[in-house]
């Protein structure tokens, strides 16, 4: 549980680097077709500065909730365009109730549904998607970045927002220098191509690193009760991995540890992990773990069954 400076010094630094490097580069190529290459180099920067922000959200980095915010602010609404204040509020509400069907905001059946009773009773665009949602999750995904921003700019609107003004200013100041370089760089035409690789991409690979967590486990309803430690253990699913997945996905793989633990930080989770598992085993209580590849296939098995009772009343 204790702070690890030096790691988040060089993850910065590094991840620091890496963003400016990108834009360098982006610079440096001038209009040319080979952006779509930095395009994509950038999708990779953009989550993980994302992570960063997740992890300043948990006081990983630092104990002052201030600077942990002001720190966040910088590097989600300035560096990708991501409303730090309303993604962390979002996600405060997740650990509280992971996967549960009425208060976590995660799993609410705003475009897809995650159980067979909301399957049942969607209406509209869920109703139309869930049909066939487990062959959509991964195109839908190339969107995702693009809800991110659109649900940034309009938690601006909530008088529960707080620091609008912060927040506006340093979204806006986002939107403007990115597109500004890009369409001052590239023709049109590259501009919007540029634009959709990256962002779509940016999207899949935060899917790809948030998806395995929690999709495919149980999910809880009104009225279900458990304990701190079941609902944190039985709802979260582990990721198999040696060191590359653990800087792809941010230490996210041990999705039990991290909700369990939320401010450990993240380099200090794989050594919990053990004796997480070990007495989880000892007190009988399933501790899921699975590689990478069976961890999507889980949750998009998941998503099929869940629409089952709309293709059934087709």
């Amino acid at each position: 549980m204790e702070r690890t400076p030096r790691y988040f010094a060089i993850r910065l630094g590094l991840t620091g680097a890496a963003y400016a490097a990108a834009w360098a580069a982006f610079a440096l190529l001038g209009d040319s077709w080979w952006q779509l290459a930095t395009a994509v180099a950038l999708a990779a920067v953009f989550g993980q500065v994302g992570l960063v922000a997740h992890e300043l959200a948990h006081r990983q980095i630092f104990s002052g909730r201030r600077l942990s915010e002001n720190v966040g602010l910088f590097v989600g609404n300035l560096g990708i365009g991501l409303g730090y204040a309303w993604w962390q509020d979002k996600h405060t509400r997740h650990h509280a109730n992971p996967n549960h069907e009425e208060l976590d905001p995660d799993v609410q059946p705003d475009l897809l549904v995650w159980s067979q009773d909301q399957a049942r009773a969607a209406k509209g665009l869920p109703r139309l998607v869930g049909r066939s949602q487990a062959f959509l999750f991964y195109p839908m995904l190339l969107l995702e970045g693009l809800n991110l921003h659109v649900g940034s700019v309009r938690a601006l609107f909530r008088p529960t927002t707080k620091r609008k003004g912060t927040e506006a200013a340093l979204l806006a100041a986002h939107f403007v220098l990115y597109l500004g370089a890009v369409f001052t760089v590239l023709d049109p035409v590259k501009a919007v191509a540029f634009i959709a690789v990256q962002q779509g991409l940016f999207g899949v690979y935060l899917g790809c690193i948030f998806a395995p967590n929690h999709k495919g486990m149980p999910t809880l309803k009104k009225g279900e009760k458990l304990d701190f430690l079941r609902k944190q253990v039985l709802t979260s699913r582990n990721v198999r991995g040696g060191w590359f997945t653990d800087i792809a996905l941010g230490g996210l793989n041990y999705q039990i540890e991290h909700h369990l633990f939320p401010s450990m930080p993240s380099p200090s989770l794989r050594r919990a992990q053990p004796i997480v598992r070990a007495y989880c085993e000892e007190i009988g209580v399933p501790y899921h773990e699975t590689g990478f590849i069976r961890s999507h296939a889980e949750a998009l098995a998941h998503l099929h069954r869940a629409g089952a009772p709309i293709r059934e009343a087709a």
